[in-house]
C-alpha cells in the first residue's frame, strides 16, 4: 500500500504528527503493536503522577498534626489506589483513540509491529506500506543491567511495580534517579520500608549538588535508607524475600526489588539495517537538528533518539519537525531549553545549565543560593524543605541556569522559562511585582539576591 506517510509508534510525538499531517491534507499510515499512547498515557507520566498523589494524600493525613489537625490511622487500600491509576490511564487511552478517529478517513491506524524491510518500505501485520516520510516514535523501555541472578528474581520495572496490589514490606530500589525516587517516596508513604541503592556519590547525580543534598534529607527525615556508591554486584531470591549484594560487600534483603537503572531505546527490531538507518553505540537513532535520520525521508523523534527523555520533549519534537514538513521550518532541536521535573516531595526542577556544566563551556557565572525555607508561603504551609540556585552570566546579566527543590517547584520553574528564551536580562524578573504571600516571589528573592540586584 502506497500512501504518504507512515508514523511508527503513538507516543507524544507520533499522535499529534500523524493527526495534523492528515488535517493538512497527507494520507496518513499509524502503526502501533501496544497500547495507545505510548509511555507517557500508559507506563509514565499519567499513571505514576496519579499514584504520587495518592502517596501525598496518605502523608498529609499522616502528619495533619503539625497543622493542629488530629487525624485518625492512615490506612492505604492499596488496590483502590491501583483502580484509580487504571482508570485515569483508560481515560487518557480513550482520548487518544478520539483523536485519531477524527482524522479518518485519511488517517488509518494499524494496530501491529512494524518493521523495516527496504528503503522507507515497512511491514505491519503482514501488509507492506511505502511512504515518502516515515516518522519514527517508537520510545525506549527499562534498561536490564547485567547482573548476576537477576534472571531468577522476580523484579520489579516501573510498569509492574504499578500493578501490585498490597504495599511491600521492604522495597529495594536499585537507581537514584527520577524514576528510582519518585517510586520510592510514593512507597515509603504507602507504608513500605524503602532502601534505595545507587551507584553514583548521590541521589539524581545531574541535578546540582545542593539539589541532591536537600532531597536526601527529606528522604531520609521519612526513615528512607540510602546507599551512596552501591553497585550491584548479584541478587538472589529467597522466602518472600530477595537479596542484593553489592561490590563493596554489602548487603541488604527486602520483600521487592525495582530495579530503574535507566532506559534503552526500542530498535532492536525495528529493521534498521534495512531500512538504511543508523543507531549509535546504545541503539538510538542518530538524527541532526531537524530529526533527519541517515534515510533519506525517514525521521525519528521522542525516546528513541538521544537527548532528554520526557513527554514534553517529545511533544516539542513534534511541533518542530512538524512545521519543516511543512515547509516553514525554523526552530531546531537544538534550539530549545527543556525544562525537567522530579515530582517527588520537595519536587526537584532546574531549567538550563548546571554550574559544573556551565564552567566546562568555559563560562564563569555569578551564582546565588537561598533556602526555600526564608519563603514566607513555604513557612505559613509547613513546606520549608528544599533550597533554591541562579546561574547568571555576568556581561549580558542573562539566565544561565535554575535549580529549585521545594514545592510546586515543577511549576515556578517556568517562571524562568520564557525569560531564557527571549534572552531577557534577569532584571525582568527584579522589576516584576509579585504576589505576597505566595511561592513565586521566593524566585523573585532569588534573583534580588544576586549582588548586582540586591536592595540595601
Amino acid at each position: 500500500m502506497k500512501t504518504d506517510v507512515i508514523v511508527i509508534g503513538s507516543g507524544q510525538a507520533g499522535v499529534p504528527l500523524a493527526t495534523r499531517l492528515a488535517e493538512a491534507g497527507r494520507r496518513v499510515v499509524i502503526a502501533e503493536r501496544k497500547k495507545l499512547g505510548g509511555t507517557c498515557v500508559n507506563y509514565g507520566c499519567t499513571p505514576t503522577k496519579t499514584m504520587v498523589a495518592s502517596a501525598h494524600a496518605a502523608h498529609v493525613a499522616r502528619t495533619a498534626a503539625r497543622f493542629g489537625v488530629k487525624a485518625g490511622p492512615v490506612k492505604i487500600d492499596m488496590a483502590a489506589v491501583v483502580d484509580r491509576k487504571d482508570r485515569i490511564v483508560r481515560q487518557w487511552r480513550e482520548g487518544v483513540k478520539k483523536r485519531l478517529q477524527r482524522t479518518a478517513p485519511r488517517l488509518t491506524l494499524v494496530r501491529g509491529h512494524a518493521r523495516f524491510i527496504g528503503p522507507r518500505l515497512v511491514e505491519i501485520a503482514g501488509e507492506r506500506y511505502e511512504a515518502d516520510v516515515v516518522i519514527i516514535n517508537v520510545g525506549a523501555r527499562p534498561a536490564v543491567p547485567p547482573i548476576a541472578g537477576l534472571d531468577d528474581v522476580p523484579w520489579l520495572d516501573n510498569s509492574r511495580i504499578m500493578q501490585l496490589r498490597r504495599v511491600p514490606d521492604h522495597l529495594i530500589v536499585l537507581g537514584g534517579g527520577y524514576i528510582g525516587c519518585e517510586f520510592a517516596q510514593m512507597f515509603r508513604r504507602f507504608g513500605a520500608k524503602v532502601t534505595v541503592a545507587d551507584r553514583d556519590e548521590r541521589l539524581l547525580s545531574t541535578e546540582e549538588p545542593e539539589a541532591s543534598a536537600a532531597l536526601e534529607g527529606a528522604f531520609r527525615a521519612e526513615g528512607i535508607r540510602l546507599e551512596s556508591r552501591a553497585t550491584a554486584k548479584a541478587v538472589s531470591a529467597g522466602t518472600r524475600a530477595v537479596t542484593v549484594r553489592f561490590e563493596s560487600g554489602k548487603k541488604v534483603t527486602g520483600s521487592h526489588l525495582l530495579v530503574a537503572v535507566g532506559r534503552r531505546p526500542n530498535t532492536d527490531d525495528l529493521g534498521a539495517e534495512a531500512g538504511g538507518i543508523r543507531l549509535d553505540a546504545k541503539g538510538y537513532i542518530e538524527v541532526d537538528e531537524r530529526y533527519r535520520t541517515s534515510a533519506d525521508g525517514v525521521y525519528a523523534v521522542g525516546d528513541c533518539t538521544p537527548g532528554p527523555q520526557f513527554t514534553h520533549a517529545s511533544w516539542d519534537d513534534h511541533r518542530i519537525l512538524f512545521e519543516w514538513l511543512q515547509g516553514r521550518g525554523t526552530r531546531t532541536r537544538k534550539d530549545r531549553l527543556v525544562p525537567i521535573t522530579a515530582f517527588t516531595d520537595p519536587q526537584v526542577a532546574r531549567i538550563g545549565l548546571t554550574e559544573r556544566d556551565a564552567r566546562a563551556r568555559g563560562r564563569v557565572p555569578e551564582t546565588a543560593t537561598m533556602r526555600f525555607g526564608r519563603i514566607a508561603r513555604a513557612v505559613e504551609t509547613d513546606q520549608t524543605a528544599g533550597t533554591m540556585k541562579i546561574l547568571l552570566d555576568a556581561k549580558t546579566e542573562q539566565v544561565l541556569g535554575v535549580s529549585i527543590v521545594g514545592a510546586e517547584a515543577g511549576e515556578l520553574i517556568h517562571i524562568f522559562a520564557p525569560v531564557m528564551v527571549a534572552g531577557l536580562s534577569a532584571r525582568a524578573l527584579v522589576d516584576a511585582e509579585y504576589v505576597h504571600p505566595t511561592f513565586a516571589e521566593g524566585v523573585q528573592s532569588l534573583v534580588m539576591s544576586l549582588g548586582r540586584y540586591a536592595i540595601e
